[in-house]
């Protein structure tokens, strides 16, 4: 045990501390940058979900909250240099050879479609000669190394080139797919009202003779009842006429109504 602890090529690597702002995430800053995120909403009036930086924050809590955006759109990433405003290097800023074609040369609009076709052609026949030559003469491999080198370097500077185009015609694509989407849902609604106006309109010119329906067992009931009190003369006469006659036009309202939903179910099944 001693042994290992002294020799020096038995020493392996720790894993690293995490970063010294996770002390800063305790439940009282939290807690307390929760009530100046609420104090800024009321002050400002604004929603304290939508609010993402809060000014002039005690130094102790200014790690909750995201980092500013970088006043000249530059940052780093894993110590490289990033821009908002970055452009494609040139190959011949790269010190890369640029296999032109006559349309380049000539100064016409090139093809990238074409020239990927082309160096991908290009690409298979240098390998093919590169197994031939490396089944002869190893020491002669090396320029057709190169060769392939220039070739794949070309062929991924004209796809960086594409990437643009590309993202502008995904884009489109996906804006026209939820173009359609809406304009589906929309030719559905529209195909179910009109068909609820149609069946509205054929319920309203329809007939229905006044037939007539079976009294219920209330309906027989009250009846019954607004008989037995004329004939007791509790009410009068004509006050137990009016009330048979409610009834039975309840029965018939209902009647309706039930003839009325048979049809629409029949519409709709």
């Amino acid at each position: 045990m001693t042994e290992v602890e002294q020799d020096p090529s038995k020493v392996t690597a720790l894993y690293p501390d995490p970063p010294p702002f996770w002390k800063a995430f305790t439940a009282d800053n939290i807690a307390q940058f929760d009530t100046f995120k609420q104090q800024y909403a009321a002050r400002q009036g604004l929603d304290v979900n939508t609010i993402l930086r809060i000014p002039d924050i005690p130094e102790d809590l200014t790690y909750l909250q995201p980092p500013a955006e970088p006043e000249d759109a530059k940052w780093k990433v894993f110590n490289e240099p990033q821009s908002l405003d970055h452009q494609l290097q040139s190959l011949e800023a790269a010190g890369i050879q640029r296999l032109a074609s006559e349309d380049q040369l000539a100064g016409r609009h090139m093809d990238r479609a074409f020239e990927l076709k082309r160096i991908a052609k290009s690409m298979l026949l240098n390998f093919l000669e590169l197994i031939g030559l490396m089944g002869h003469n190893m020491h002669h491999a090396m320029d057709k190394v190169e060769d392939l080198r220039v070739l794949f370097l070309n062929f991924h500077h004209y796809l960086n080139e594409y990437r643009p185009h590309q993202a502008r015609e995904q884009l489109i694509q996906l804006m026209q797919d939820q173009l359609d989407a809406k304009r589906a849902e929309t030719a559905a609604i529209r195909a179910v009202t009109d068909k609820a106006k149609r069946a509205l309109e054929g319920l309203g010119s329809m007939d229905i003779p006044p037939a007539e329906p079976e009294a219920s067992e209330d309906q027989r009931r009250a009846v019954v009842a607004a008989a037995s009190a004329a004939a007791s003369g509790l009410v009068q006469a004509p006050a137990a006429l009016n009330l048979m006659h409610n009834a039975k036009e309840e029965g018939l309202y209902w009647a309706r109504e039930s003839d009325g939903w048979s049809i629409l179910d029949g519409e709709y099944a």
